[in-house]
């Protein structure tokens, strides 16, 4: 292991200790990892004809493969953006370290090899040639989209699984039987959002109406939708489009339930919006909104929002009461001395989720994954498998502005 030097980095106004290897590869070894050095034991003399048996698999190397940009960080005068470059997959790391700590527990050994891949393609390639990855069970990332491009022929070759952490894009674009895809594309986010309002509302008395500004962004999520009703064959919605809801108030008709769907994650645009809906339901407008999925990452008025019932798809939600989540916060700050973010928890789903997975069913514990749900502390896992893309987790919640907060509703 090489060794660490210390980095004093500035996180959200706090300066935190942070140990990281510098270097090609950081290794970080759980504590329930085997011991290299074994005692040699001499067999005795009656045994040397008998039959080997097969060793059991006890212990998984995972590699993980992160940009922290190492090689660019001026440790005698370190930036705030230099550090909120790094800070993603610093979060990320110390997230799924404790995660694998805790499918650990159960006795099983792990080796973590973590690689900086200073988010280069001409990095991964020094690292498929020096094999540094030819023993891996298990490779988490790259994280953004040209890596796990640049990484697919290596997986496949190998037959190595590889997961897709954190990009949200569509597994087409990767073509790759290996790869794990954790959060969900934007057409899952649709098809969640049709499938709830096909069961839930009248056909006969309800009107759907996608809000769609036309813009390249806002047809991501439009397109989708679209073809989901229009997919309908028997007992079809009636379906408008608008390109704004002032657009709306002139075809209004009295007595019908109105299911909004706004399709923009335009800041300007939805605040605007969300100030016309609120002033047609006060002069009658009967009506349900579904928002964009990135809503949840915005800063909305809570009241507006719950006024009009509004109803967003995601993928993660952390709990801050669940006895679960309040341990995960109490490791981390005594780990590493303040709170995890966003990807620590990211980090803690995806290593507790696959060490679990690996633990209990070994070396095959890829035939499994299709069977075996998760449910976390942000994310919740249910994957399916195709034989060109891999595996895509499908599992996504429908929650709802009530009483100041977000429920469940599905």
């Amino acid at each position: 292991m090489i060794s660490v030097p210390n980095l004093r980095l500035l996180l959200s106004g706090n300066k935190y200790l942070i140990f990281l290897v510098i270097g090609t590869v950081l290794a970080a070894c759980s504590p329930k990892i085997r011991p290299d050095d074994k005692k040699k034991t001499n067999a005795p003399e009656t045994e040397k004809a008998a039959v080997v048996p097969q060793a059991k698999f006890s212990e998984a190397e995972i590699a993980l493969l992160l940009p922290f940009k190492l090689n660019t960080i001026n440790l005698r005068g370190i930036s705030k953006t230099e550090i909120e470059q790094s800070a993603l997959s610093i979060d990320f790391y110390q997230g799924f370290k404790i995660g694998l700590d805790s499918a650990a527990a159960g006795g099983f050994n792990f080796k973590l090899d973590v690689y900086d891949t200073r988010d280069q393609t001409g990095h991964l390639q020094e690292l498929i040639n020096n094999k540094k990855l030819n023993k891996s069970n298990l490779i988490v990332g790259p994280v953004f989209p040209e890596g796990l491009k640049f990484m697919k022929s290596f997986s496949t070759s190998q037959q190595v699984p590889m997961v897709s952490p954190l990009a949200a894009s569509q597994p087409e674009e990767f073509n790759n039987p290996f790869l794990i895809s954790i959060v969900n594309n934007i057409d899952l986010h649709a098809k969640k959002m049709g499938d709830f309002i096909s069961r839930s509302y009248s056909r006969e008395n309800s009107i759907v109406v996608l809000i769609n500004p036309a813009s390249q962004s806002d047809e991501i999520l439009a397109t989708p939708l679209r073809k989901y009703f229009q997919a309908q064959r028997n007992n079809r919605f009636t379906v408008q489009e608008y390109s704004s809801v002032f657009t709306l108030e002139t075809k209004l008709v009295k007595g019908k339930k109105y299911i909004i769907l706004l399709c923009s994650s335009d800041k300007n645009f939805v605040t605007a919006t969300l100030n016309k809906l609120v002033k047609m339901q006060r002069t009658g407008l009967n009506a349900d909104l579904f928002g964009h999925p990135d809503w949840v990452k915005q800063n909305y008025p809570t009241d507006k929002l719950q006024l009009l019932n509004t109803t967003v798809s995601t993928s993660y939600r952390v709990d801050y009461k669940r006895p679960e989540v309040i341990e995960f916060i109490k490791k981390y700050r005594k780990a590493y001395g303040f709170e995890p973010g966003e990807y620590a928890f990211k980090g803690f789903d995806i290593g507790c989720y696959f060490g679990k997975l690996i633990a209990k069913h070994g070396s095959g514990y890829i035939r499994n994954i299709t069977r075996e749900r998760y449910k976390g502390l942000q994310n919740n896992f249910s994957f399916v498998y195709d034989a060109n893309t891999g595996y895509l987790n499908t599992n996504l919640m429908l929650l709802r502005y009530k009483n100041y907060d977000l429920i469940s509703v599905e």
